[in-house]
């Protein structure tokens, strides 16, 4: 082959690679554009979910207070579990807020805010059988059913810890309470704050073991990691929502917490 043909090619593949790499946004650019693009799964009640085809819930919530706090539109990103750091990677997105738990996997690849919610993985089964499960050792058996979601901290956690009881996929998050609550499957393993709401939502459904969760964690939102001055404003705003009182209210309204 020509060395200049060669050349050329080299070029060519190089000027195709840089145009896949995306730019992650930072604060300034968010202001510029008058735009905030929000990722965001719409499938985790109470924090981000779709009803009549709009996504409600309280990170939805929070996430317009950002917009109008910055003077910008708030635009909705629709993300999954599975994709949730590929998109932010691809700039798909500025913020990621759909109830993420913060992880040390998810900080080596990008940044959170301070977080919001401190919660722990508790089973949600159905109300009448309620007595039944007190323990990990009674999840943890044949002949029980598992629902989860994948590619979320729920998934990875019933994986790690569930050998003997049966593991069902469901693709959508929103489904498995229903699941729950029509017997189809008996336990889902999920976030003391959801298994908190759809207990208070639905007298079918209860979360027996909110007095001795599995784990601890938190909440946090998701951002690049090259976008430090974003990731310092949206701090800031939390802050601002705490002082005045705002983050209580959304918290009482859709969390049920006090």
């Amino acid at each position: 082959m020509n060395r200049y043909l060669v050349l050329a090619v080299v070029a060519a593949v190089a000027v195709m690679f840089c145009a896949t790499i995306s730019h992650a946004r930072d604060l300034d650019e968010v202001l510029s554009t008058k735009t905030l693009k929000v990722g965001t799964t719409g499938d985790y009640k109470p924090f981000s979910f779709k009803d009549n085809g709009k996504y409600e819930g309280f990170d939805i919530a929070v996430a317009q207070s950002f917009a109008d706090r910055l003077g910008v539109k708030l635009v909705l990103v629709p993300t999954t579990w599975k994709t949730l750091m590929q998109d932010l990677k691809a700039g798909k997105y500025d913020i990621g807020m759909s109830g993420i738990t913060r992880t040390i996997a998810r900080q080596k690849e990008a940044c959170f805010s301070q977080g919001y919610v401190t919660f722990g993985k508790t089973p949600l089964v159905a109300a009448a059988k309620a007595g039944e499960f007190k323990s990990m050792a009674d999840i943890d058996r044949k002949g029980v059913k598992i629902g989860v979601n994948p590619g979320g901290t729920n998934e990875k956690f019933v994986r790690a810890n569930i050998k003997n009881a049966e593991i069902v996929v469901f693709e959508s998050n929103l489904a498995i309470p229903p699941a729950v609550a029509a017997g189809k499957v008996d336990v889902m393993i999920t976030d003391s704050v959801e298994a908190v709401y759809y207990a208070a939502t639905d007298s079918k459904l209860a979360a027996p073991m909110l007095d001795n969760l599995f784990t601890r964690s938190q909440l946090g939102y998701l951002i690049s990691a090259d976008a430090g001055r974003l990731q310092d404003t949206v701090n800031f705003m939390m802050d601002q929502m705490i002082l005045k009182g705002e983050m209580a209210k959304l918290k009482a309204k859709y969390l049920h917490m006090n």
